[in-house]
C-alpha cells in the first residue's frame, strides 16, 4: 500500500515538472524572440521583458532541484528511512529552493508591474503573486516538516540510548 501511494506521489511530482519544462522549451523562447525584436528597435520594454525571462529561466533551477529532492524523499519513505537525517537534509533543500524561487519572483515583480501596466494586463501581476505565495507556502510547509522530523529523530535517538 505504501509503495502505491509513493508511486502516485512520484508520478504527481513528475507531472508537476512537465508543464514548466514545456514552457521553458516552447513558450519562453517565443517571448525571447519578441523581446529581442523590441530591443533591436531600441525599446526599453524589450530589456525589461528579457530581464524577466532570464530570472524565470534561473528560477527553474531551484524548482527542479526541489522536485528532485522530493523524489529522493519519497524514495526514503519507500525504504523506511523517513525518520533519518537524510530526510531532514532533503526537506532543508526543498525549503531553500522554495525560498530562492520566492525571492527571485519578488525581485522581478516590479518589472512585471511595468509590463502589466504597459500591456494593460493586470493578470500578469496576479500570476507573479501566486508564484510567490505558492513557493513561500511550500517553504513554510517544508520548514515545519523539517523541524518536526528533526524533533522526532531526536526523540527516537534519545529512546534508543535509554534502552
Amino acid at each position: 500500500m505504501k509503495q502505491v501511494s509513493t508511486l502516485f506521489l512520484k508520478i504527481t511530482v513528475i507531472i508537476m515538472g512537465i508543464p514548466v519544462l514545456a514552457l521553458c522549451i516552447f513558450g519562453l523562447p517565443q517571448l525571447v524572440k519578441v523581446a529581442f525584436s523590441h530591443t533591436a528597435n531600441g525599446d526599453t520594454l524589450g530589456y525589461i521583458v528579457l530581464s524577466i525571462l532570464i530570472v524565470m529561466y534561473i528560477a527553474t533551477i531551484p524548482f527542479y532541484m526541489a522536485l528532485y529532492q522530493t523524489l529522493k524523499l519519497l524514495n526514503y519513505i519507500e525504504k523506511d528511512q523517513a525518520f533519518s537525517q537524510i530526510s531532514v537534509i532533503a526537506l532543508k533543500k526543498i525549503k531553500n529552493g522554495a525560498k530562492i524561487i520566492s525571492g527571485l519572483y519578488v525581485v522581478i515583480l516590479p518589472l512585471v508591474y511595468i509590463v502589466a501596466e504597459w500591456d494593460d494586463a493586470p493578470g500578469l501581476l496576479l500570476i507573479g503573486m501566486i508564484i510567490i505565495g505558492t513557493s513561500f507556502a511550500v517553504a513554510v510547509f517544508a520548514s515545519v516538516l523539517q523541524r518536526l522530523l528533526q524533533k522526532a529523530i531526536d526523540i527516537k535517538e534519545e529512546n534508543d540510548l535509554t534502552v
